[in-house]
């Protein structure tokens, strides 16, 4: 667009990447969920969709030394308490 070429040489660890996110990324998630939602309601699984900004801030901490704020801790504990409150049992409405 503006005379600039894009990168199409990637390395064997850039290609491994790919290949790894591919296979466990998707295919073993995926396969994962059907077998869950085969063995519970899918309304309770449906809250733990919410998990995923709880596993991407853990891996970041870990994995990519990425900073652990109050604000974060704050906001996971929110999802926590909602996800416990979508599946805690009690009185149904009619």
């Amino acid at each position: 667009m503006l005379g600039e070429t894009w990168g199409t040489h990637y390395s064997a660890w850039a290609w491994t990447s790919i290949a790894l996110q591919t296979v466990i990324g998707a295919f073993a998630s995926y396969l994962a969920w059907m077998w869950m939602l085969r063995h519970y309601p899918a309304t309770q699984m449906s809250s733990f969709t919410f998990l995923t900004p709880l596993f991407a801030l853990v891996f970041g901490v870990l994995l990519l030394s990425e900073p652990l704020t109050p604000q974060l801790v704050v906001a996971l504990a929110g999802v926590a308490v909602g996800i416990v409150l979508v599946n805690r049992g009690g009185a149904r409405r009619a």
